[in-house]
């Protein structure tokens, strides 16, 4: 047995009776959820958005079961601070978590630890190196959280990242000695995949399904991005069949998301985390309970924030009081969607690197902020006042700018850019941890320290 699964086994030993009286279920046992993430994947680089290559077809099968968003944004285009907004259900600025290598603050709420709270076993594998504890504070929220750093993709220089493959026998690892040790408990347990991130490594295995031929060498970064896409997809695929081998996918309830998407050379930008673009903000998610969530399409505007929400309400949770989330089930049983919904986002400067840098980290390092409402998106960059307006329908690639039209931000924008600066303000009492210098040099590397 591995030294891995030796270690899961002890863990899941000691915690198997341990927890509180678990949710009260009127139809049986309590159901478990596994919230599957994956990095800078961009919607309309999957199949079952309509994309024309089948980059995604284990993905598509699943997610055409349940409920698909398809109006979907992160909050922040960032990993660190996107992931913790989706766990904590909270904007970056309140919980501290504004840009990699910023903490949250201690003792947020979070659904992991309402959940734990109910007796669930709580676990998160995740395989990029800005979601270590020590630059996030996410362990705090969980009984395990395997901070998975094996792989050198960045040309061989970075070494704390791990492939698609990995992640998912670590998470089978996980599910088996559940199922062997506490199978009586319901699990949380959250899995995040890295692959589609650059460099955008060439995925040969998947060339031929992509229409690329299965021999070409040569590709563009584009292709190279659809085959990362592929790869991750046939992983994820082993870990749901898995799942159901273990007899574990009935009482399931499974969450895909992303954390932001990549633009691809669009406004002259490769990248996320710079600007609030709809190529970084848009994101897809879908949540999936066979028998509990008819097949469905949502049209209507949601964010990263709702999925929290969203989960406690179908389990039949009240989520804690500063959850800022929609709670989509009533809508996913048929109610009617909000007619009107507008949404906020926000866009940070690269990581911090020292300590008298973070003094004044989060008030200074705000770069863009932004509102969406009734397909209306407005930009303001708060340091020099340069504002972007565009109409998403008639314009969804963001060429023509309509700020000319308008004198001053609108109202919505005016007043979501003092509640963040006042909430950047007040967390600067928050100084991360001391950052090693091969973290620094990664950072560095990545060129997430601008």
């Amino acid at each position: 047995m591995s030294t891995r699964r030796v270690v899961l086994l002890a863990l899941l030993t000691l915690g198997a009776s341990g927890g509180a009286a678990l949710v009260a279920s009127g139809d049986g046992p309590c159901p478990s959820v596994v919230l599957l993430t994956v990095d800078t994947l961009r919607v309309d680089r999957m199949s079952v958005y309509g994309y024309e290559r089948t980059t995604s077809p284990h993905l598509d099968r699943l997610l055409r079961t349940g409920a698909l968003f398809t109006e979907a944004r992160t909050v922040e285009p960032l990993t660190g601070p996107a992931l913790c907004a989706m766990l904590t259900s909270l904007h970056p600025h309140e919980s501290g978590a504004t840009r990699n290598g910023l903490r949250m603050r201690p003792g947020m709420p979070s659904l992991p630890k309402l959940l734990r709270e109910q007796g669930y076993r709580t676990a998160a594998v995740v395989s990029n190196w800005t979601l270590r504890d020590k630059m996030t504070g996410l362990a705090e929220h969980f009984d395990e959280y395997d901070e998975l750093l094996l792989q050198k993709r960045w040309f061989g220089l970075v070494s704390s990242e791990a492939g698609a493959d990995d992640v998912t026998a670590a998470a089978e690892d996980w599910l088996e000695l559940h199922a062997a040790e506490a199978r009586h408990r319901p699990f949380f347990l959250w899995v995040h995949y890295i692959d589609p991130h650059a460099p955008y490594e060439r995925q040969r295995a998947h060339l031929e399904q992509l229409g690329l031929g299965a021999k070409r060498r040569h590709l563009s970064k584009s292709d190279r991005y659809d085959s990362e896409i592929a790869h991750t997809d046939r992983s994820i695929g082993e870990l749901l069949e898995r799942l159901g081998e273990l007899g574990l996918t009935e009482n399931t309830l499974i969450a895909f998301t992303s954390d932001h998407g990549e633009s691809l050379g669009e406004h002259d930008y490769w990248g996320h985390g710079r600007h609030l673009y709809e190529t970084t903000l848009r994101i897809p998610m879908a949540l999936v309970w066979p028998g509990r969530i008819e097949a469905q399409v949502v049209d209507a505007a949601a964010l990263n924030l709702d999925l929290s929400s969203t989960i406690a309400g179908l389990l039949g949770l009240a989520p804690p009081a500063g959850f800022r989330g929609f709670d989509w089930t009533g809508v996913l049983a048929g109610k009617p969607a909000p007619a009107s919904r507008v949404t906020q986002h926000q866009a940070h400067r690269g990581a911090v690197l020292s300590r008298p840098d973070s003094d004044v980290a989060r008030a200074e390092g705000l770069l863009e902020l932004a509102v969406v409402s009734d397909g209306i998106k407005e930009i303001v960059r708060p340091k020099s006042g340069q504002r972007w307006l565009f109409d998403l329908a008639a314009d969804p690639l963001e060429l023509t700018n309509l700020a000319g039209t308008r004198s001053d931000p609108g109202a919505g924008l005016s007043l979501w850019m003092e509640i963040v600066d006042n909430g950047l303000r007040q967390s600067d009492d928050l100084p991360p941890e001391p950052l090693d210098e091969e973290t620094i040099e990664q950072l560095r590397a990545l060129g997430y320290t601008e």
